[in-house]
């Protein structure tokens, strides 16, 4: 049995064991915010969340292997050797998000750093384990000893899971809130520091150690925000206004001469340069084939764009916009920027904002509706694919009135004409008679979306027509005529012939995930 001193029983049975499991406690804490912080911010940088995540908590798992595997060869002195990993552990956590922010300024290849990262913190995570472990072996036995320290441990990750989602990363974001742990975890090994001293053997050293890393805390909350905007700015071509990570993205806008940019997660969402060319196809098509248009949804759209377009129509009586984030809508109705873009739309009295999950939304609500729009981001993810599923399309259709219409934005038939094919296709399958269209956007290359209403009102080929013959000379629009309608539903050879060849998207087959990745973004 190793010692790490020679301590007065009662000191060593309710003094150490327990500081110990409460370091344990906090670091599980720090350690595993930090992890999600890590794969949060490969998400956000390098795309593929699902991906990102399976490498960054995978790394992280077999590294706490090596370390366990490593702290064998530490023998004496263990008090000391554990202090010292949790200084250095909390180092690495409150410096981790600066230096991969940092870094991806001068490098392409951020995520080896981010890689590294992880691999380190969860080397320590493997090597603490055990040393408390062989220290709590001189107060209780094998079975209560092994079971109750990873208790400790599994407890903080579960409060730092909890505390990561719904408390630090809406409100200190990725850049504060792993030096905010990171700091936590410090001040709990200080208070191992200042208590058991005399169980060392270099105490001097180890409050030194705590002085220095303490100061170098406080350095990191100093010069986090500029790192980070540093960072941020070499990601964009144009200068970085605003960003803040919430709960549910990361938002940026960022300007050029008189014209703004809205990004979402490092994805273009509109520029004022040129958005009437998406937002007027977007909304004028669907609500001008309608007979009654009294009440919309809208799901997505966040950015208040669409709702200025609908609010165009006097007979519409109310608008139900469905967005995530509530920080994106809140933004919406305050920054001066989206402000004058969206001419104060979420202030409207005839707009109503619903901060939800539009897949819950839709299978919890009963309301009944004479359009849907669905502005939501491209089927990056498996979550963002259901949103455009045939199992999706079928509880809209239990929405909407008789005659009513549905339109979803479909990215590009360009880029990734699989994705736009395999959305037609399995609107389609919905029960819907659908009529693709398309526009050349300048920041966004050319764009599409799939317009649909139930079969049993209209067939495909009327439908067409019917949109054709639309007239747009009553609204105020700045691209959208009756040329550009006739221009925008005819496609060229090739895109349509595949269509045969593809799978529908549905929710436990979610291809257009699969399709949507091999399309041709390189050339955007």
């Amino acid at each position: 049995m190793e010692k790490t001193g020679t301590p007065s029983p009662e000191t060593s049975r309710f003094g150490l064991s327990l500081a110990l499991k409460f370091c344990l406690f906090a670091t599980g804490c720090a350690a595993v915010v930090t992890e999600y912080t890590l794969a949060t911010l490969a998400s956000y940088m390098l795309g593929d969340a699902i991906f990102q995540w399976t490498a960054v908590i995978s790394l992280m798992l077999f590294s706490m292997g090596l370390g366990s595997r490593k702290s064998r060869q530490l023998t004496g002195h263990l008090l000391d050797r554990y202090v010292m990993t949790e200084v250095g552990l909390s180092l690495l956590c409150a410096f981790s998000a600066i230096f991969c922010y940092g870094i991806s300024a001068f490098t392409p290849n951020s995520h080896l750093v981010i890689y590294g990262a992880s691999c380190l913190i969860g080397f320590l995570i493997g090597l603490e384990i055990p040393l408390i472990t062989r220290i709590n072996d001189d107060f209780e036995p094998l079975r209560v000893n092994i079971s109750s320290v990873m208790e400790y441990d599994f407890y903080g990750a579960l409060a730092g899971g909890a505390l990561f989602a719904f408390v630090l990363l809406p409100f200190l974001g990725l850049t504060y809130t792993p030096i905010f742990l990171g700091t936590v975890n410090l001040l709990v090994v200080g208070l191992l520091i200042w208590k058991f001293a005399h169980l060392m053997n270099w105490p001097r050293g180890q409050r030194t150690g705590f002085a220095v890393t303490l100061g170098l805390l406080l350095i990191a909350g100093y010069i986090a925000k500029p790192v980070v905007l540093f960072g941020e700015q070499a990601k964009y071509k144009d200068k970085v206004i605003y960003e803040e990570q919430t709960r549910f993205q990361k938002i940026v806008i960022t300007q050029w001469k008189d014209h703004y940019w809205l990004f979402l997660n490092g994805s273009t969402q509109f520029s004022t340069y040129d958005e009437e060319l998406y937002h007027e196809p977007l909304i004028h098509p669907v609500l001008g084939i309608l007979k009654e248009r009294k009440n919309i949804l809208v799901l997505g759209g966040g950015d208040g764009l669409a709702a200025r377009e609908i609010l165009k129509y006097p007979d519409v009586e109310t608008i139900t916009l469905v967005d995530l984030d509530p920080k994106m809508t809140h933004l919406a109705k305050t920054h001066p920027v989206l402000l004058k873009a969206n001419e104060g739309s979420f202030n409207h009295p005839r707009v109503s904002i619903i901060n939800q999950d539009a897949y819950r939304f839709i299978r919890g609500s009963d309301a009944m509706y004479d359009a849907v729009i669905v502005d939501l981001p491209d089927p990056k993810t498996v979550s963002l694919s259901l949103l455009y599923s045939v199992g999706f399309y079928k509880m809209l259709a239990k929405h909407l009135k008789p005659f009513g219409a549905v339109v979803t934005q479909s990215t590009s038939p360009l880029y990734s004409p699989d994705a736009f094919v395999c959305i037609k296709k399995s609107l389609q399958e919905a029960g819907f008679s659908v009529v693709p269209f398309q526009n050349s956007i300048p920041t966004l290359g050319r764009w599409g979306w799939n317009l649909g209403v139930k079969k049993s009102a209209m067939s495909q080929e009327v439908l067409k027509k019917q949109l054709m013959n639309l007239d747009f000379s009553s609204l105020s629009t700045r691209f959208l005529n009756q040329d550009a309608m006739i221009s925008m539903v005819h496609f060229g050879k090739g895109l349509f012939e595949r269509e045969e060849n593809l799978e529908i998207n549905t929710e436990l087959n979610p291809v257009l995930l699969k399709y949507y990745r091999k399309g041709a973004w390189d050339y955007y």
